[in-house]
């Protein structure tokens, strides 16, 4: 790939993924900040080791209809593959056991707010504090499958997210994230409404 391993760039495609990334940087006991419209139980499956190993997670919901529906996008929908001639419905198994393993992390390890206002905040932010020492990647990634390109057969999206390299950046960007969170006039307190 020569130029783009040392892209700042994660676009899903050809400059690495979303989900590499935070995988190469969530360590054991590593504080979170996530700015995201959408999240899905596969995606937290897919980075289930490292969010289990992180200390806590803050996941601010940038859309709050998100919280009122059960995935907007349709990225994440059961998945039914043909065998033997017959239709079978992949996930149907395996779902209850993810929903429930991602609930029981959310009651230990997440704090869950949302923007009162559909289309006030638009931004997506992965802010990781490894014991003071920060990272940070900012774009168009939403906290789903194919938002984190894990998805299989080339079924992620094509996004465009940057590598925050600058430490005054990085301590700018949880400084905006802490004012937003913070602020009860913009966002509200939704992790009863998630687990629910």
């Amino acid at each position: 790939m020569g130029a783009t391993n040392y892209s700042g760039i994660r676009d899903n495609h050809k400059r690495g993924c979303v989900g590499d990334f935070l995988r190469e940087r969530i360590n054991e006991g590593s504080k979170l900040s996530f700015v995201s419209a959408y999240f899905t139980i596969y995606a937290y499956e897919m980075m289930r080791n490292n969010l289990e190993s992180s200390d806590s997670l803050r996941f601010l919901f940038g859309e709050p209809r998100f919280v009122r529906n059960i995935d907007p996008e349709k990225t994440d929908k059961k998945a039914f593959d043909i065998e033997d001639s017959r239709l079978q419905l992949r996930n149907r198994l395996e779902q209850r056991r993810v929903a429930a393993d991602c609930a029981d992390w959310i009651r230990r390890k997440v704090k869950v707010r949302s923007v009162r206002y559909p289309g006030f905040l638009h931004g997506k932010m992965y802010h990781i504090d490894n014991h003071g020492v920060q990272e940070a990647l900012l774009g168009s990634s939403n906290f789903t499958v194919g938002g984190l390109g894990l998805g299989k057969s080339g079924r992620s999206n094509i996004e465009l997210n940057l590598e925050v390299n600058d430490n005054r950046d990085r301590r700018d960007l949880l400084t905006w994230f802490d004012e937003i969170w913070a602020d009860q006039e913009v966002v509200e307190d939704v992790k009863a409404e998630v687990l629910a």
